[in-house]
């Protein structure tokens, strides 16, 4: 059992999501979105360093000797896995440890809407998981991923940095590959996926042109692609894909991604006053002919509108996932309004609204 162990045990008693360790500062954990520091000594650098090295593979060590950074994953045997991140800062190392939960909750017991359960049927087309850091992007995608293995019988293959959650084959295949470990890079990964036979490709994180190109790619040749970007909002995702490109390739990639794109789901996590915990506000993009068209013509700025009219097909703006939580007391109004589109619909709510500004 390594050291830094009993601090995962605590994370866990606590309900953390995060523990941050930091030269110079005491152990401080993440709950409920909230920073709390734990009552015990500073850390020095070296006594830091010896305890988070123990951990570490080999080459990670290096890698992060030689960059001041570096993602791993690493699992506490039949307790649970962790996204780790090392870096130096002013005053020596730090890292921060993700909770990646053992049990992979399902579609049903997340809440997600249906729409969910049918983008991970999708025979072919690209998917996208948007929202900030720690929004729960990769617990809505292990959903999606869940569903796929227990429903279908094909062959499904994740990229990420790290392996985050871990899923046993069902009725389909799963292979995981960790970039780094199992391979160079994203996009490299996606090259050789093309010649792997899968039917379901999860790109952990779509972090440049070629991984963006790869991807896109993938989609169009028959394949069902699952990715995840930073951005706060379905119009603003197709907005970012598109401007990765040089301008005089941005016509043709909107008309390819009109072509493949199928769905988005974009959401953020509030802190409830109902109860202890967070919940989630999702806006749902369902890509259908008339969206397709306004991503060819550039006119994503109308696509919030399209969303309105469509709520039979699954669309869902953000901000009527927002009222919704809102409505039923589960969030607090100043949240509610500093994480809503348009603000002008939540002034209402708030106690003192000319303190705010829209």
């Amino acid at each position: 059992m390594a050291r830094i162990d009993q601090y995962f045990k605590f994370m866990k008693e606590q309900g953390a999501s995060d523990l941050h360790l930091s030269t110079s500062n005491p152990p401080i954990l993440r709950i409920h979105g909230e920073m709390v520091r734990v009552e015990a000594p500073p850390f020095s650098n070296d006594d830091l360093k010896a305890l988070v090295y123990e951990i570490a593979p080999e080459h990670k060590i290096k890698q992060f000797e030689e960059t001041g950074d570096v993602d791993f994953g690493y699992e506490y045997p039949g307790f649970a896995r962790y996204r780790a991140n090392f870096f130096n800062q002013k005053y020596g190392i730090a890292a921060v440890f993700r909770l990646i939960p053992s049990k992979i909750l399902s579609a049903d017991d997340l809440g997600l809407p249906p729409v969910i359960k049918k983008f991970a049927m999708l025979k072919k087309g690209l998917v996208l998981v948007t929202g900030p850091t720690g929004s729960g992007k990769s617990t809505t995608l292990a959903a999606m991923v869940d569903w796929a293995n227990l429903h279908r019988k094909e062959h499904i293959l994740t990229i990420e940095d790290p392996i985050e959650f871990v899923h046993k084959s069902q009725q389909s295949l799963i292979n995981h590959r960790e970039v780094g470990l199992h391979t160079k890079s994203f996009s490299s990964a996606l090259k050789g996926a093309l010649r792997e036979d899968p039917d379901i490709i999860l790109v952990g994180e779509l972090r440049d042109l070629e991984t963006v190109e790869l991807a896109l790619t993938a989609a169009q040749t028959g394949h069902l692609v699952f990715g995840t970007l930073h951005t706060p909002s379905a119009p603003k995702t197709i907005d970012r894909i598109i401007d990765v490109f040089p301008a005089g390739q941005q016509n043709q990639i909107r008309s390819g991604l009109s072509e493949s794109l199928r769905g988005i789901v974009a959401q953020n996590l509030f802190k409830r006053i109902d109860k202890s915990g967070r919940c989630a506000a999702l806006e749902i993009l369902v890509v259908d002919s008339p969206i397709a068209n306004l991503i060819r013509e550039g006119k994503t700025h109308q696509i919030t509108g399209m969303m309105q009219v469509g709520k039979k097909k699954g669309n869902q703006p953000l901000d009527d996932a927002i009222m919704e939580l809102l409505r039923a007391s589960k969030i607090a109004p100043e949240e509610a309004y500093e994480k809503a589109m348009d603000k002008k619909k939540f002034r209402v709510f708030l106690k003192n609204p000319d303190d705010w500004e829209d």
